[in-house]
């Protein structure tokens, strides 16, 4: 990692706060190297807080501090926040930008040429060191920036990079995939309490249920089909369960979310 990195975040959301965590907590960066600004006196006193780092209102005084640049506020403001900062912005700095369906050219035109910049997909897992996100890198980004976005990103869950024209996909995946998780985790729950479990039993084993199946796909590489099989016995209980999700077409509601959410992201800013 280069010698005197500073981070800073330009807003101090819920997002913005899970990846400083993240860094602090794996040992990349001490609270004292970063910083995050926002106009809001609540979030940034929220995210001091949760961080120990400083903030400050300023955007400007942000950019005289830092290296690194995290552009972590909601995407129609994004246009606005970097004409403010634009002439301060240097070919030294290195911007990421976590703003969902803020593409890489829209990015770059609001920058002078020549700074490096990098798209991210991250998603909201990262809040407990488990997220998933994707990266692409802008026509100015080096190798070497890749890798430091990479570092980072890895500290709070796994990063992929990817090309920008996968990103909307990564956003109906795993972007807005939680969502799609969580309420299949409210629904098991909800088969167990019909059947007499109490509810916070029936949630307990229905959210430990998804983790560890996730953790069986990741850690032995074997494809989900396949641990399905294992699973499911000869004329046994899990396969009338698995014959009625077939009926209500599970796999296709699946897939149809994912396409759905893709489409949507395709709709630029």
């Amino acid at each position: 990692m280069p010698d005197k990195l500073t981070i800073g975040f330009l807003g101090a959301g819920k997002m913005a706060t899970a990846l400083a965590k993240g860094f602090i907590r794996a040992g990349l960066i001490k609270a004292s190297y970063l910083l995050a600004s926002d106009p809001i006196e609540g979030t940034r006193t929220a995210f001091s807080k949760e961080t120990g780092a400083r903030t400050t209102a300023s955007n400007l005084e942000l950019v005289h501090f830092s290296s690194i640049i995290f552009v972590a506020v909601k995407p129609a403001n994004v246009a606005a926040l970097l004409s403010e900062v634009r002439e301060n912005v240097r070919e030294q700095h290195l911007i990421i930008s976590i703003a969902a369906g803020v593409t890489l050219e829209t990015l770059e035109s609001a920058l002078k040429p020549g700074v490096p910049v990098i798209r991210v997909m991250p998603n909201t897992p990262a809040l407990v060191g488990a997220g998933a996100a994707a990266y692409a890198l802008g026509k100015s980004a080096k190798q070497a920036d890749g890798e430091i976005a990479e570092k980072f990103l890895s500290s709070i869950g796994i990063a992929v990079h990817v090309k920008e024209s996968l990103l909307d996909a990564v956003t109906g995946l795993s972007g807005s995939g939680p969502a799609y998780v969580y309420m299949m985790i409210e629904a098991l729950s909800d088969g167990g309490v019909s059947c007499g479990l109490p509810r916070d039993l029936s949630t307990k084993l229905a959210a430990q249920t998804v983790l560890g199946s996730a953790k069986m796909v990741l850690e032995t590489g074997m494809h989900p089909g396949a641990l399905k099989d294992m699973v499911t016995s000869p004329a046994g209980t899990t396969i009338e369960g698995v014959h009625e999700l077939e009926i209500a077409g599970i796999r296709g509601a699946f897939m149809n979310a994912v396409r759905a959410a893709t489409a949507k992201s395709q709709k630029r800013i």
